[in-house]
């Protein structure tokens, strides 16, 4: 995503043609990264997305790298990275997955929360939670991806 910029009448940056995404979650290494590989999957370059954690942790859940190839995205080359003041004002919208990710508001930025589905809480572990993990954050994209109003590539 570009540098930070005013918003327009339609909440998007002036210029850009396309709306940006940014999804946080905390270490950057699962969920968030899932999420991207989705949407970029989902839609090309029809919108500027990207991802960032409040505390990065030093690599990816390998859990999440395989699930993710499960359906043909790839997130190995994935670096997480902390999400900044500046990052946050590159976006149209911003987007929290789970419980732990907090973000300060910023002007002219939207921000919501997907309570992501929690399989453990359910006893359910491992690839098997993964996987279902996953699928939430997909159908969220898709979700997402229609309200933005950008088509499938």
């Amino acid at each position: 995503m570009s540098g930070p910029s005013a918003r327009g009448a339609d909440g998007k940056r002036p210029g850009s043609g396309r709306p940006a995404v940014l999804f946080i979650c905390s270490k950057n290494g699962g969920k968030s990264p899932m999420a991207e590989g989705l949407m970029r999957q989902l839609v090309g370059d029809r919108v500027e997305v990207a991802s960032a954690g409040t505390k990065p942790g030093a690599g990816l859940n390998e859990l999440s790298v395989a699930v993710m190839r499960e359906v043909d995205v790839d997130i190995s080359h994935h670096v997480p990275q902390r999400v900044t003041p500046e990052l946050l004002r590159t976006a149209d919208r911003v987007i929290t997955l789970g419980g732990e990710a907090r973000v300060d508001p910023v002007d002219g930025v939207v921000v919501e929360n997907w309570h992501t589905d929690e399989p453990s809480e359910r006893g359910i572990e491992g690839i098997d939670r993964m996987r279902l993990v996953r699928d939430d954050i997909a159908a969220r994209v898709r979700g997402l991806a229609a309200e933005l109003g950008v088509n499938r590539v």
